[in-house]
């Protein structure tokens, strides 16, 4: 497996940490999704684990604990993450691994703990991970891999080194995504630039499951209902079945689409260079203090999708709500 383009920087970084034998106890992995954080973390690991790395600093792939690990049987490999998807990791799974932690490892080498994705510890998990931290293990190496480490708490955070993946720039994301798929064309690359905010390896799952083709018809729905074509519950009713993240940032990148397009902006500057026209319409149309207030929803809805909140209901409140904005348009 090699090191993906935008991570030569932060692999020499963790290479460095290993030659100089200064390799960190707990190290923080951040960046936004679709970045590769999970696969860099694997890398290093598998790089502490291995017995005979090559001279880039990745594992050979061919001695016994290489073996081991791509077997998924490795002693000293420790993953944890939520026991279903969306589900916190319970303070269970952190009691459990304390109590494996007071073993010393298996083989010579380092044991790698990864936890993934951090935020999503509860209060009750998130403290008792903190022992693991105060009281490090025996030539253990922790990794916390987070999208969203504004959520993890001061105490944790403040433990940790961090390694910060960011991002690469719009030529290297599109001679990236263009070398995965052949088949993309330019167009398409630039809306998946602005939908996937610049992550390459997100980009190139929308690329595969089609997914501008399901924004695609949401938009439609969302012009028709500033057009009053159809009625903001019955597109609540169909858009509470779809997956929710995705959604809320679409609808969100459109309302600042349109505020952008109030001023004469370039379309690469947009997060749908391909709607430009379109949105350029509506911003002719409508009134910044009524958009503002939409937004401003908006970004309490997103606050509120890892709550118990009723996903119909709140399509509805934000359906409803651009329905009444485009009241005066008609």
């Amino acid at each position: 497996m090699s090191v993906l383009p935008w991570q030569q920087q932060n692999w020499v970084h963790l290479c460095d940490y290993r030659r100089q034998n200064r390799v960190p106890q707990a190290l923080l992995i951040t960046g936004n999704k679709g970045l590769g954080k999970q696969r860099l973390a694997d890398q290093f690991a598998f790089s502490l684990l291995c017995t005979g790395p090559q001279a880039s600093g990745l594992n050979c792939g061919h001695c016994d604990s290489c073996l081991l690990l791509n077997a998924g049987t490795h002693p000293d490999f420790l993953q944890i993450q939520p026991e279903e998807p969306g589900k916190a990791i319970t303070i269970g799974q952190i009691r459990s691994l304390l109590t494996r932690l007071t073993l010393k490892p298996q083989f010579e080498s380092y044991r790698v703990v990864i936890v993934k994705p951090a935020d999503l510890m509860n209060n009750a998990s998130a403290n008792a991970f903190l022992k693991c931290l105060e009281e490090p293990a025996e030539r253990t190496v922790i990794l916390l891999i987070t999208d969203k480490p504004a959520r993890l708490t001061a105490t944790i955070v403040s433990r940790c080194q961090k390694l910060a993946v960011v991002k690469p720039d719009k030529e290297m994301f599109f001679a990236w995504l263009k070398q995965q798929n052949q088949e993309i064309l330019h167009d398409n690359a630039a809306a998946l630039y602005g939908l996937a905010q610049g992550s390459p390896l997100l980009a190139l799952e929308y690329a595969n499951e089609g997914t501008l083709t399901l924004r695609d018809g949401c938009f439609k729905a969302w012009m028709d209902i500033a057009k009053h074509r159809r009625h903001p519950v019955i597109i609540a009713e169909d858009w509470h079945k779809l997956p929710e993240q995705p959604l809320i940032f679409w609808i969100t990148s459109w309302v600042i689409d349109t505020i952008k397009c109030y001023y004469p902006i370039m379309a690469d500057r947009l997060y749908n260079p391909d709607l430009k026209e379109p949105l350029q319409e509506l911003s002719q149309q409508l009134e910044l203090k009524g958009l503002y207030k939409l937004y401003d929803l908006l970004l309490v809805s997103r606050q509120r999708l890892n709550t118990q909140i009723n996903k119909q209901t709140m399509f509805e409140e934000i359906l409803i709500k651009w329905f009444e904005i485009n009241m005066g348009r008609i």
